[in-house]
Formats: structure tokens, C-alpha cells, sequence
């Protein structure tokens, strides 16, 4: 029997890969003898650079960067066998690199992402993979642009501060010192998130609050970005104000459209192409995914949903070991996921449940494939 393991992370529990671990010692248990596939999967968030690295087979690289506060940290990116690079923002960027009690998005900035992705052309990368969940930023892009060598100029001709509270300074913007590598270099950015950059909907609105944003400090960054979108139209050229995507990660998406000219792809497909799981289904007799919660919400990009598109074609029955269930349950078996288990075996509190994620993964799983295994003795399953 072949079995591919791949979930995605439990967020702020277990990574991708501990959950691939724990439920590799959960089938063993109780299939032995079976060839386990670990691709630990992300969908362009937390974790994109672990799941490629280890399906890719690729190897990691050290940067020391700026973190959102411009302060120095050392964050990882990833370079595979052919030379292409996958970077994460939110190891330098991200929300998780500086305390909650400190969030504040009028001064996070982007500009650590940009580092990371000079460190990938120094390393000749001519095709870099961005996954842009999670970040503390709420500035455009403007942070990662100028560590690329953009100007963003006030209108003394001076440069701006970094962080979406400067935006509103921005009278011109000067694109003629920009690394000359960009133009030669693809950019692919791994996100699902459609929203544009302003408005009730747009990166502002959306996500500001939970990056630290009260109701007067988003009225000011939402102004800030139509101000900065308006400055791109009338330096650039290029109207971004309603684009599906410019939005995402606090408006970094506009960012990499405009000064890196990103093609922004569905993030689970991406990540499940650059991985190569294609070369694994023909042999593969059952998938086991999982997330932290699953819900209706999981059919828009998220990892069980996309591999069970995958599976669809090899008639590979796909099953889900999850820390919860949402509603809309049964929207999720008629994308194709054949059963979903919950890791919760008994009153339990959140945080319990969570400091105990990779126990109660191993046991779950083992649970779910010895009821695969009475279906097997009574030739309920050809597996």
C-alpha cells in the first residue's frame, strides 16, 4: 500500500511537517509495512517554504533581514534543484516576528521581504515563488520596493519613512534605480486572497485589525493606499485601485504586480505543482491531509480541497485528520474528500488540545486507518 501524507499546518500548534510525522506514526501503527509519502502542503502562508523544500527536494538558505520594525533577524528561504527560489514573507515580514502587543501597521514594513528576494537573485535565482500570507504590513509593497532600489519621494524630494502610516507622504516615485536582475526574473506569488486594495473589501478593511489597526488608524491606511495606488497611476501608469489580489498582505500584492510584474496563482495549485505530487498518484492508493479546521471556508484554496481535485482523477480516496469541524461539513464530501476525522476524543479544552496536537494527530490517525482496515477484511475497499 502507498499512502501520501499531506496536510497542511494546525496554525499556532504544529507545522506542516510535525503533522506529516505524527500521522506517518499513526498509519504505521497500523500499516506497517505501507510506503508512506510525506509532502507536507501550504497554500502560500505559513509553512509554503517547508512544503516545498522537502517536496521539491531543494535546500535551505540564510538571510539576515529587517523584520517589520526594521530590526535585524535571520530568516529562511528556499533554493530547489533547478535553481528557482521560494521565499515566504512572512519570515521576514510576518506577524509572527514581533510580539502581538506591538503590532501596529503605520510603521511595519515590507522591506525585509525585499531583502529575501535580492538574497534569491545573489544565489541566480531567475524564477522565485512567493508565498505572501500572514504579514504584519499594511504597506503596499512600498517597504519590499525599495530594498529593490525604488524611490519613493515626499514632495521635498526627500524619501518617505517605511510603513503604511507613510503612504499619504508619497508625491513621486522614481523606478529608474530598481535591481536590474527584476526584469530578467519571473515572479509567481502563491495567494488566494482576491481582495482588492482598498475599500470595504479591500487589504485595509479586511485584515487591518488583526495586524493592530483601531477604526481611525484603518480610515488613515485605507486613505494612505488610494493615495499611493493614484501616485502609480499617474507616475506609472498603471491602475491597481480595483485589481483582484492588490490587496492581499496588506497590499503587497500590488507591490509585486507592479515593480516585480508578479503573476499572482492559486496557492494550493502552485504549491502542488512546484512539489510535483503528479509523479506520486499513479502508485497511490489512499491521500491523508488535514488542517486546523475544516469548513466551507476550506473550499476557497485550502490544501484538502485541492488535493482531492488532484485525486479525482486517479479515483484515490482522500481522508482528513482535523483539530475541528465547521459548518458546511457536507459541502466538503462533495468536493471530494471521502471522510474527516477530528483529533478531539473527549471534553477537552482549546489550549489543551493544542499543547497535545501531535499526540492526539498520531492517535486520530491511527483510529481512522483501522476503520480503513475492517472495510479492507470485509472487502468493503480494494486498497
Amino acid at each position: 500500500m502507498q499512502i501520501i501524507i499531506a496536510p497542511d499546518s494546525f496554525k499556532g500548534s504544529c507545522s506542516a511537517v510535525e503533522v506529516a510525522n505524527s500521522m506517518e506514526k499513526g498509519v504505521k501503527k497500523v500499516f506497517p509495512n505501507a510506503i508512506t509519502i510525506k509532502i507536507p502542503i501550504a497554500d502560500g502562508g505559513e509553512g509554503t517554504v517547508d512544503a516545498i523544500v522537502m517536496g521539491a527536494k531543494g535546500a535551505y538558505k540564510e538571510a539576515i533581514v529587517k523584520n517589520p520594525f526594521g530590526e535585524p533577524i535571520k530568516a529562511l528561504y528556499g533554493i530547489l534543484p533547478d535553481g528557482s527560489a521560494v521565499i515566504e514573507m512572512a519570515a521576514a515580514s510576518g506577524i509572527t516576528c514581533i510580539p502581538k502587543e506591538k503590532l501596529n501597521p503605520m510603521i511595519a514594513s515590507t522591506y525585509g521581504t525585499g531583502e529575501l528576494i535580492k538574497a534569491a537573485l545573489d544565489n541566480g535565482a531567475k524564477k522565485i515563488l512567493l508565498g505572501i500570507g500572514g504579514s504584519a504590513t499594511n504597506d503596499g509593497g512600498v517597504g519590499m520596493a525599495m530594498a529593490l532600489g525604488v524611490s519613493f519621494l515626499n514632495k521635498k524630494g526627500e524619501s518617505i519613512g517605511l510603513g503604511g502610516g507613510s503612504l499619504g507622504d508619497i508625491h513621486t516615485i522614481d523606478i529608474s534605480g530598481i535591481d536590474e536582475r527584476i526584469k530578467d526574473t519571473t515572479f509567481i506569488v502563491a495567494c488566494d486572497v482576491t481582495n482588492p486594495l482598498c475599500g470595504k473589501d479591500g487589504a485595509t478593511a479586511v485584515y487591518g485589525p488583526q495586524k493592530g489597526a483601531a477604526e481611525e488608524m484603518i480610515k488613515q491606511l485605507d486613505n494612505n493606499l488610494k493615495h499611493y495606488a493614484e501616485v502609480i497611476k499617474n507616475d506609472l501608469g498603471k491602475d491597481i485601485l480595483n485589481v483582484p489580489g492588490t490587496g492581499a498582505a496588506g497590499g503587497l500584492g500590488a507591490g509585486l504586480l507592479i515593480f516585480c510584474n508578479a503573476i499572482l496563482k492559486s496557492g494550493i495549485k502552485t504549491v502542488l505543482e512546484t512539489v510535483q505530487i503528479e509523479n506520486y498518484l499513479a502508485k497511490t492508493d489512499l491521500i491523508i491531509s488535514g488542517e486546523g479546521k475544516i469548513d466551507s471556508q476550506s473550499l476557497f484554496g485550502k490544501v484538502p480541497i485541492g488535493l482531492a481535485e488532484k485525486a479525482k482523477d486517479y479515483k484515490i480516496p482522500v481522508v482528513a485528520v482535523v483539530g475541528g469541524i465547521g459548518k458546511g461539513i457536507e459541502k466538503i464530501y462533495e468536493a471530494g474528500i471521502d471522510t474527516v476525522t477530528t483529533i478531539v476524543d473527549g471534553p477537552i479544552s482549546l489550549e489543551e488540545a493544542m499543547e497535545n496536537a501531535n499526540c492526539l494527530i498520531e492517535t486520530s490517525t491511527e483510529r481512522l486507518l483501522r476503520a480503513i482496515k475492517i472495510g479492507m477484511k470485509l472487502n468493503l475497499y480494494k486498497i
